[in-house]
């Protein structure tokens, strides 16, 4: 007789094969939520993985733009990558082609010429070419650039001298030196010097040597200078300017200029002290930017000029103007621009008194413009008062 299962027995066995069918159910759909789980969290990680990313370069590039909206760059070189700009210039002739070279042995010497570190500046009329020679020579010998610029015309007549080629000449008629450096010696065309020699054509240097005044100046740290003049065969007109037996370089005087007004240690303002002359004025490259700025366009005899100097005197300018007293010069007063020369018979006109004339206009217009400008500039202080 089969045996006989309990109904208990019977709900036990069903119950056990429901749950095994349900586990069978379960489990598949658990491992297709699991998939989906895994997919989603991969995707949604891949996603943070890029934000995160695009996060990290958009403040980099935000950095970025604000690095280059701090770069100063020259005005209109914007469309440029910076390391191309080139911002500056120099005066020094360069060759059309390969210098030679010279086999010395096995090896082959390039020859190059060295650049110069100065610059030697000069408006010049044919008439003085015997003074001019004498400087040009002078210079040239210790590696200055030398710039001419010719008021009356002439440049041909130029080459006759055998440094006539190693030279920079510009014409313009009857245009004062001032007219010339306001124009072609522009700071950053002339930045690769470190002097400015800007002279008048009527001097004498044979006790002058360009290399020792240099070393004079830089070791006195003057920023504005000229050199004294020597007073047995000078045409002389302030005392400051007048040589010092005693001294290598002195930056005051003590006795009365020409406006009778005297000078005593107490001074501190131009002529006194913080002072030059015009006819032979050196600058270094600092000043020179300054001074510039400063020549007004217009006033091509910049009368009134000199006693503003002492503003781009790069500091103090009773210690960075001087007057070199070892190394000096003869200052002949030769009629140059406007003027003919009285020993020679021509029927030239004499502008000299029209030039003076318009000179003392040009002051005046000078002192009226550098009023106008300390009172209108709110942000401007004046350091010497």
């Amino acid at each position: 007789m089969p045996e006989m299962k309990s109904p208990a027995r019977a709900f036990f066995v069903a119950d056990s094969r429901s749950r095994k069918s349900c586990l069978y159910g379960i489990f598949p759909a658990t491992l297709l939520i699991c998939v989906v789980l895994f997919f989603m969290s991969s995707v949604f990680s891949q996603s943070y993985k890029e934000k995160l990313s695009s996060w990290k370069i958009d403040a980099g590039h935000d950095v970025e733009i604000e690095k280059c909206k701090n770069q100063c760059r020259p005005s209109g070189s914007e469309a440029l990558p910076a390391g191309i700009v080139s911002s500056t210039s120099s005066l020094d002739m360069r060759p059309l082609w390969d210098p030679p070279k010279h086999k010395k042995g096995r090896r082959v010497v390039d020859i190059t010429v060295n650049a110069s570190a100065n610059l030697f500046a000069m408006a010049v009329g044919i008439k003085q070419k015997d003074l001019v020679n004498k400087m040009v020579t002078k210079f040239l010998a210790s590696n200055f650039m030398v710039m001419l610029f010719h008021y009356d015309g002439i440049v041909d007549e130029w080459k006759r001298f055998e440094w006539s080629d190693h030279v920079i000449h510009v014409s313009a008629t009857d245009q004062s030196k001032w007219w010339f450096a306001k124009r072609f010696l522009h700071p950053d065309i002339v930045a690769a010097y470190d002097y400015i020699f800007l002279w008048d054509e009527d001097l004498g240097v044979e006790n002058f040597h360009p290399d020792k005044y240099i070393s004079i100046i830089k070791s006195e740290g003057l920023e504005i200078s000229q050199p004294a003049l020597d007073p047995r065969k000078s045409e002389v007109h302030h005392q400051i300017t007048v040589r010092g037996r005693r001294s290598k370089v002195h930056r005051r005087t003590f006795k009365a200029s020409n406006g009778g007004k005297g000078c005593d240690k107490s001074s501190t303002a131009p002529p006194c002290t913080g002072w030059i002359e015009m006819m032979a004025p050196v600058f270094s490259r600092a000043a020179w930017r300054c001074v510039w700025y400063m020549i007004q366009s217009d006033l091509i005899h910049a009368w009134g000029l000199d006693m503003q100097l002492g503003y781009c005197a790069q500091g103090d300018r009773t210690k960075n103007v001087g007057v070199v007293d070892a190394e000096y010069i003869v200052h002949h007063n030769r009629p140059t621009l406007g003027g003919t020369d009285s020993t020679v018979s021509s029927k030239e006109k004499d502008h000299r008194v029209d030039v003076r004339r318009l000179s003392y206009r040009e002051l005046d217009v000078f002192r009226k413009r550098w009023e106008k400008a300390v009172e209108e500039d709110e942000c401007w202080v004046d350091p010497f008062q």
